[in-house]
């Protein structure tokens, strides 16, 4: 019988791993893997908190304490590094944020025995988990929960509904995909709910796209002291402290950069946050998205100028790069493929690159890099606390030299 192993370290799906490569699901480091896959605790194993854990798709390492968890989420960010052949000249410490922090969430609901069903899917699975606890989400989120399964608990009819909470200045903003009204009075009782709890809006998409139902002042986020307007369904940063984390190295990267350009610049999380220092070009594709970032910029009076522009279809070129000091981009899952061509073959001296998956981050940092760019400084950040989802700040620097 093979003997027993010590977990060294979490794979990037979550399993534990031993020095000779054996994998076991639901093993920290320090726990000891036996020959007959029995996982023996060690000092970093922590008792999950959450009731839901091992079924509940919203969680991978409950079983894993803070420093296990944030050792996982630098060297994920390290390993990707080094597997393209970067090497950080400064690796930040990580930052790990902390339980009942997400502002945002997309939760499942459907009619399960006759009474609803809301809560994340199960891992690998449609079956929904009907949520009694949440460690992640932010109370005002959870606490609309209960209040949804009343409502939709008067419904005899089958559904399906996909709902997603978001939190903004105004309280809870609650959409819902699937969900159509028949007649006034399931009119009025969605408006009597909505008022009862106080949302800060209810939009629901009928199979026509979204259409607000309630809204009794426009719904806002505050971004570096800017409101700006919140579409319904826009992009919004997990949580405040991680988006703070990621704020703070573009502001301390980009503070002497008089004239920077924003790429995939969304509402203006990094806009808002730079233009109190420097005169900020604000890119961005979705016109909702792009349309509030100009008018908060206008009524602020922040020297910030919204572009709207498809930077996959038309990538900013080299030459339009002249004259700036510093670029941000914070793109999609898939990276920037395209733009990062572009942007290596430009004369920008520091490019600040925000991703939310190491993988895409890995091939466009080797673009940089194999450009003459070098890998100035990098920081792993955990806004998905317990989960396989990692995030990171770069800062990618090129010498006048190789100008």
């Amino acid at each position: 019988m093979t003997e027993a192993e010590t977990i060294l370290r979490i794979a990037s799906k979550g399993d534990g791993v031993t020095a000779s490569g054996r994998h076991a699901a639901l093993a920290a480091p320090g726990d000891l893997l036996h020959g007959d896959g029995r996982v023996e605790p060690g000092p970093h194993h922590a008792t999950p908190p959450c009731r839901h854990f091992l079924h509940c798709g919203g969680c991978e390492l409950q079983h894993c304490d803070d420093p296990s968890l944030i050792d996982y989420i630098t060297g994920r960010a390290v390993f990707v590094a080094a597997n393209n052949g970067i090497t950080a000249d400064k690796l930040a410490p990580t930052h790990l944020s902390p339980p009942h922090s997400r502002r945002r969430a997309s939760l499942r609901a459907q009619n399960g025995g006759g009474r609803p069903v809301i809560g994340f899917r199960e891992a690998g699975s449609h079956r929904v988990i009907d949520l009694r606890e949440c460690t992640i989400l932010a109370p005002e989120l959870f606490a609309l929960i209960e209040p949804l399964r009343r409502m939709l608990g008067k419904r005899r009819d089958r559904y399906g509904f996909d709902i997603v909470l978001t939190l903004v200045d105004q309280g809870v903003d609650c959409a819902i995909k699937g969900l159509e009204l028949e007649g006034l009075e399931q009119t009025e009782a969605l408006l009597d709910f909505c008022r009862d709890n106080r949302l800060a809006r209810m939009a629901l998409d009928m199979g026509y796209g979204a259409e607000t139902m309630w809204e009794p002042e426009p719904a806002t986020i505050t971004l570096s002291g800017v409101r700006v307007d919140m579409p319904s369904g826009a992009f919004l940063q997990a949580t405040p402290d991680g988006e703070a984390a990621l704020v703070a190295a573009a502001r301390e990267w980009l503070a002497d950069a008089p004239r920077v350009m924003d790429l995939f610049s969304g509402l203006g999380t990094f806009a808002f946050a730079l233009a109190d220092r420097s005169q900020v070009v604000a890119v961005e594709a979705a016109r909702d998205a792009h349309l509030a970032c100009s008018m908060a910029a206008k009524r602020a009076r922040v020297p910030v100028e919204a572009s709207h522009r498809d930077l996959f279809r038309n990538p900013v070129r080299p030459e339009e790069f002249k004259g700036f000091d510093g670029v941000v981009l914070d793109p999609p899952r898939a990276g920037a493929r395209e733009q990062v061509l572009r942007l290596a073959g430009s004369d920008v001296p520091r490019i600040v690159y925000i991703s939310c998956n190491p993988s895409s981050w890995g091939r466009d940092a080797k673009t940089l890099v194999d450009a003459g760019y070098r890998l100035a400084e990098l920081r792993p950040v955990g806004q998905f606390r317990w989960s396989t989802h990692v995030e990171l700040a770069s800062l990618f620097v090129k010498d006048a030299a190789q100008s």
